[in-house]
């Protein structure tokens, strides 16, 4: 039976960019300050993940809500599984949008919004594709179990819960809609160490706060200090200066007690790939490493502009590792906190790292730093491979070959996905070689086309893993 998947979408497009858009509108970020029993990570995502279970529900699938942590539908018969894990949440907006990031916009072919390539949009494309081999009633011989989450950005503490509280054995083989084409068959490992620092100064400049970064997995856009004491008459000039030498922006007010706040203004990125933007907190510290800050806030300043500053993997640091298939170990700095009245400063440094390092070797080589303490984050993840021989992979790469006449190949990549959350578990779509990427950045978006080109893709590849 020869089945024109493309065909099946085209019949689709309207109804599938509705339910996309009725996702993109909701504003699904993690929000602690509203979190409870009912809203784990914030009434955000429990929004989403609601949205998306009404429409799984209105297409005649049964649903489980987990505790408003994560939820999944399932379809078909048999013993094995194969589950397709996606998210709900997406990262803080930031500033630098030309559109709202919550108002779903397609200009020249292009869907403009947050969550429009990173996750909502692949997941709706790979949903649509389930919903066709259904709609189709074509024959299988597997069950598949599509699982949504709400914490993919930060912990991964939906996926905590739910594993522990679904009361299911876990799926055979999966995949996660959430990265791109071919495939991605192996994933670094992924941890975060945070550096300590006292808050004392003890120089003729005094630095009150600086502050940078919203996410560890996202490269800091911007960054704002406070200081005092003997500065130059020029300095805003000198920061005039810096800022065009480095192409980045700035700004500055004056505050009460003859303190000065100031700002520089870089470009976000994934964490995963920190050369693709520009950290505005390391610029900002090199800036002010200048002047005359001594104690704790001068060795924050000197780690923050001279040992971080453009070091993305790690060689400063004294942590860089290269692995023959993996590749080199990256490092992100993703939030900066200082407060003089505080006693515990940190930096929060992200790390993806390949086969052959782990954690404590870093953590080791940090402590050598002057710094109070490094410390790791609770949630890690340790480097994840599926070889090229597993049938997982090599059914998902020849039916991109067929349906794209492309060469398919593995990838190994920094970012993490829920693809690792099985053993033969991968990353497959939607983004496509030669996509620009803007995940985690102002103006996120994805190209029209090329998620109906996903949906195709979906589907036929669901179709022959469970058929």
């Amino acid at each position: 039976m020869t089945i024109d998947f493309k065909a099946e979408v085209e019949k689709r497009r309207e109804d599938m960019l509705a339910d996309l858009f009725s996702l993109l509108e909701i504003n699904s970020e993690r929000d602690d300050s509203r979190a409870d029993k009912e809203h784990p990570f914030g009434p955000g995502p429990v929004k989403a993940l609601k949205k998306f279970l009404e429409i799984a529900a209105r297409d005649g699938y049964p649903t489980k809500n987990v505790d408003n942590y994560a939820g999944h539908f399932e379809y078909g018969e048999g013993e094995e599984v194969l589950g397709i894990f996606a998210h709900m949440d997406v990262v803080p907006a930031g500033n630098g949008w030309e559109t709202d990031p919550y108002a779903p916009t397609i200009k020249d072919g292009k869907l403009y919004a947050r969550g429009a390539s990173d996750d909502k949009g692949p997941t709706m494309a790979c949903y649509y594709g389930l919903k066709i081999i259904k709609e189709l009633g074509l024959p299988t011989s597997k069950k598949v179990r599509f699982v949504v989450g709400t914490d993919e950005e930060s912990g991964w503490g939906d996926m905590d819960y739910y594993f522990e509280h679904v009361g299911l054995k876990e799926p055979d083989f999966g995949f996660s809609p959430d990265a791109e084409f071919p495939i991605i068959n192996g994933e670094k490992g992924n941890i975060t160490e945070y550096l300590h620092f006292a808050g004392e100064n003890s120089g003729a400049v005094h630095l009150h706060s600086f502050t940078g970064g919203l996410r560890e997995n996202m490269v800091p856009e911007s960054a704002t200090a406070v200081v005092s004491g003997q500065l130059p008459a020029d300095l805003v000039d000198q920061l005039d200066a810096f800022a065009k030498e480095n192409q980045v922006k700035f700004s500055y007010r004056d505050l009460a007690d003859s303190q000065l706040e100031l700002t520089i203004v870089g470009k976000s990125a994934h964490g995963a790939s920190p050369q693709s933007g520009v950290n505005g907190a390391t610029y900002l510290a090199r800036f002010l490493n200048q002047f005359d800050f001594a104690g704790a806030a001068k060795d924050y300043l000197v780690i923050a502009g001279t040992v971080l500053f453009n070091d993305h993997e790690g060689q400063a640091l004294g942590v860089a590792h290269v692995d023959e298939k993996m590749g080199a170990l990256s490092m992100n700095a993703g939030v900066f906190r200082f407060d003089d009245s505080e006693d515990d400063n940190t930096i929060a440094l992200n790390f993806r790292y390949p086969k052959g390092t782990d954690p404590e070797l870093v953590q080791a080589e940090l402590e050598k730093l002057p710094v109070v303490k490094v410390t790791l984050s609770k949630h890690g993840h340790t480097p994840h491979y599926v070889p090229m021989e597993d049938p997982l992979v090599s059914t998902l790469l020849d039916v991109y070959e067929r349906q794209t006449g492309l060469k398919g190949h593995e990838q190994i990549i920094g970012g993490g996905t829920f693809g690792r959350l099985l053993k033969r578990g991968v990353a497959y779509g939607a983004m496509f070689p030669g996509y620009t990427d803007t995940m985690h950045q102002a103006n996120e978006f994805v190209d029209v086309e090329d998620l109906f080109r996903a949906a195709a893709i979906y589907a036929e590849a669901i179709y022959e893993l469970i058929k």
